[in-house]
């Protein structure tokens, strides 16, 4: 062994295991460093963004991203716990993983349209640089959402998902599922221009703006007051409430 170098033995357990080369995937491996180490960046050197782990094991016990690594530890990673309750076991969070609001990253525009139409608060805006994104959900209590490994391992950020590679009703479905969203889904009840929640307005208030062949179907009407939009049960709401249901099937 050369001098002064050391090993820890990682396992990452469940969806982590995605973003691990497959020699390293579902079974234990070991890693060499020297010096003084954190459990943070031992974890990201493997490309796992912090932002993905909820628990952390070191000889079996639970441990904080400022851990410093010692030779022979056994470190266990595992992801966002949905069913199990383990408040009283991480250390990582003082404050819960899991919000029901979102600022995504330039790179998912179609990921927040139909995230939107299901009713979800999803700040974007393609204009943010990635220290603007982390800002606004420090200050929001904003998940971010992002393809971008790079991102979710800015040490500030403390609450994002990583958007895997898929169709976007996979990557929806996979943010839905993996926060266990469908309690708190409201299909329709957004802008998808702005994010705003709808309000319904009265047809008759909004007469000289409605198609004169959409007034003749359809009675029900909803208004964005931030950016004055109209939006009716027309065929684009069929064709998106086609998707909707693929997500949530």
């Amino acid at each position: 062994m050369t001098e002064g170098q050391k090993h820890a033995v990682f396992r990452f357990y469940e969806e982590l295991n995605d973003l691990l080369p497959p020699e390293h995937r579902k079974r234990d491996f070991q890693v060499s460093f020297k010096g003084r180490e954190s459990v943070k960046d031992m974890i990201e050197a493997l490309r796992v963004p912090h932002t993905e782990v909820d628990l952390i094991l070191v000889n079996g016990e639970s441990v904080d991203f400022g851990y410093i690594v010692e030779d022979r530890d056994r470190i266990s990673v595992y992801p966002a716990f949905e069913l199990l309750n383990i408040k009283g076991l991480t250390r990582l969070r003082q404050v819960p993983l899991r919000q029901t609001r979102f600022i995504a990253d330039v790179n998912i525009g179609d990921v927040v349209r139909y995230m939107r139409a299901l009713g979800l608060d999803v700040y974007f805006d393609r204009s943010l640089s990635p220290r603007d994104i982390i800002r606004i959900s420090r200050l929001e209590n904003r998940t971010i959402l992002s393809r971008s490994r790079k991102l979710l391992m800015f040490r500030d950020v403390t609450h994002g998902i990583l958007i895997r590679p898929g169709t976007t009703i996979q990557q929806v479905k996979s943010v839905v599922d993996y926060l266990s969203l469908r309690d708190v889904i409201k299909p329709f009840s957004r802008c998808f221009l702005c994010n705003n929640l709808l309000a319904r307005v009265a047809k008759e208030k909004i007469l000289d703006r409605i198609p004169p062949k959409t007034r003749e179907f359809c009675d029900e009407y909803s208004h964005c007051g931030i950016c004055d939009r109209i939006y009716w049960k027309g065929t684009h709401h069929a064709a998106i409430s086609r998707v909707l249901d693929q997500i949530l099937g």
